[in-house]
């Protein structure tokens, strides 16, 4: 798949990686957007955005890396949007 197919099947819910990665086993994924009343907002996030105040998240992209470790916010290299080498992963 190209890049833009990739971004559709995070659209649909789906996990996505290069075959190309060196890090195996690391995948992305489209976290939707999230809205959290006051009460909802965790104490981390709280401590940053203010007491009584709702959590607006956006949509963001994902990854799980090779480490086992979850890093929000990834973006996309120009190599990656060029790249042909995108599949689907189960």
């Amino acid at each position: 798949m190209n890049f833009g197919q990739a971004l559709e099947a995070l659209k649909e819910g789906k996990k996505v990686a290069r075959e190309g990665w060196n890090g195996k086993g690391a995948w992305i994924v489209l976290m939707p957007a999230l809205y959290l009343e006051p009460g909802m907002v965790n104490g981390r996030t709280r401590k940053h955005i203010g007491e009584n105040v709702p959590l607006d998240s956006q949509p963001y992209i994902a990854m799980w890396t090779a480490q086992g470790k979850w890093q929000p916010g990834w973006l996309a290299s120009q190599a990656d949007m060029l790249a042909e080498d995108w599949a689907i992963v189960e």
